[in-house]
């Protein structure tokens, strides 16, 4: 009893820092998983085995942060947002409904996490160019790529995990999950047009001022572009190929990151200084709570009660997963919610065997996993590292400023995918 009520005190106090700030959210978070470890919870060994479990997620963010840094530097992000810009001839809504699809299309097909780490800055610099707040367009493309993720069994990898657990393959989540996601993205657009872009104006000088720019000028170094921009290629084919060539995406990550570094000679110290090392400590510290509550058997207790709730009842179980997985999403992160609901599910099927669509228990968790994982900042990495990217731009994004956009359209979301189950299956 003593470790149950005395982990709970430690999850529940480093939330409270979190949403407070009182605390930067790194250390929160290691503290949390120290003070875990210390009283007995779980011991070195399992605090050190969280985390060398999660080590691809690691090294994937290094190896990719490190490559978006070197790209960045050529300029080509500001090329890219010029080319935007007149494209949508600096109308707000236009920009943020171009970016905020390109984010959901690349997240379908590439790692959500790479995604945002591409489109963050591009949004960045874009908004202040025009003289807008940043925020609504980070926001947008945060939901966006957490949208994205539903729609193909590569998108997220809460995704893979269903994918492997439910053994469904790559052309079943399209059929199954992609019209949800389409949904999603308009419900999403719709609320970004009424609450925010109504209210943005651009004057005609700033617009006039975009369309004269030339963005061949922002371009600094044509050859790194090059190198970096083919590399990135490899590193994207790997990612898709991936399933067929098993090398890792956190191997395949690094690898391209060692090379690029080596193939334009950056010193180590030049290229380490700028990964994000506070959104690293972030996740070292949530994975090794995250151990520590599914030692006190928390997730375990509420999953047997949903089973036994839920049994002969199939609709009532769509809902529940749906919604739980939602609610564990915004605590423990959809990964972690994706690899424990799972096993709930793995127990549930055979009471549901003579349903004709008893998979759609797995589109439940896709659902309350990737639209839940837009209810906080610690709901999916996608989030964690997007508001990282934000705050190195000056745009700084706190819990509760996070929550109160991304629980509006995760809630109305969540809704309309309850609904669209229990039509379908």
């Amino acid at each position: 009893m003593f470790y149950l009520v005395a982990g709970l005190i430690i999850f529940v106090g480093t939330f409270y820092f979190i949403i407070t700030e009182k605390i930067p959210s790194a250390w929160a978070t290691m503290l949390g998983g120290l003070l875990m470890s210390l009283i007995g919870i779980m011991n070195e060994e399992e605090a050190l085995e969280s985390i060398a479990e999660r080590l691809e997620i690691l090294f994937l963010l290094i190896g990719m942060m490190i490559v978006v840094h070197i790209i960045s530097e050529t300029g080509v992000f500001q090329w890219f947002a010029i080319k935007v810009a007149q494209m949508a001839k600096g109308e707000p809504f236009k920009l943020i409904l171009m970016l905020s699809i390109v984010t959901a299309i690349c997240s379908a097909f590439l790692d959500n996490v790479t995604t945002i780490l591409l489109m963050a800055p591009v949004s960045i610099l874009l908004a202040n160019e025009l003289r807008l707040d940043p925020f609504p367009f980070v926001m947008t493309e945060i939901m966006a790529a957490n949208i994205g993720g539903v729609a193909t069994l590569i998108g997220d990898p809460t995704q893979l995990i269903i994918g492997h657990e439910g053994k469904i393959g790559f052309n079943e989540f399209i059929v199954n999950t992609s019209p949800m996601a389409v949904i999603a993205m308009v419900i999403l657009l719709l609320n970004v047009y009424f609450f925010y872009c109504k209210k943005m104006e651009v004057s005609r000088e700033l617009k006039a001022r975009i369309m004269e720019l030339d963005p061949s000028r922002s371009l600094k170094d044509k050859r790194v572009l090059r190198i970096a921009l083919v590399i990135f290629l490899l590193i994207i084919t790997g990612f898709i190929l991936n399933n067929f060539v098993n090398k890792g995406l956190a191997i395949i990550s690094l690898s391209g990151a060692i090379i690029l570094v080596v193939a334009t000679k950056k010193e180590p110290k030049e290229v380490l200084v700028n990964v994000e090392w506070e959104t690293l400590f972030f996740f070292i510290g949530l994975f090794m709570m995250v151990t520590g509550i599914e030692h006190l058997n928390v997730i375990s207790f509420i999953g047997n009660k949903i089973v036994r709730v839920t049994e002969g009842k199939f609709n009532l179980a769509l809902i529940l997963i749906t919604w739980v997985s939602a609610g564990f999403t915004s605590i423990i992160g959809n990964v972690a919610n994706a690899a424990t609901v799972s096993k709930i599910i793995a127990v549930m099927e055979p009471a549901f065997q003579n349903e004709v669509h008893v998979k759609a228990l797995w589109w439940a968790l896709s659902f309350g996993s990737c639209l839940g994982g837009n209810l906080t900042i610690l709901g999916s990495a996608t989030n964690v590292v997007a508001v990282g990217a934000a705050k190195k731009a000056s745009c700084k994004i706190d819990f509760v400023k996070f929550f109160k956009f991304g629980a509006s359209i995760s809630l109305q979301t969540l809704v309309v995918a309850t609904i669209y189950l229990l039509i379908r299956y």
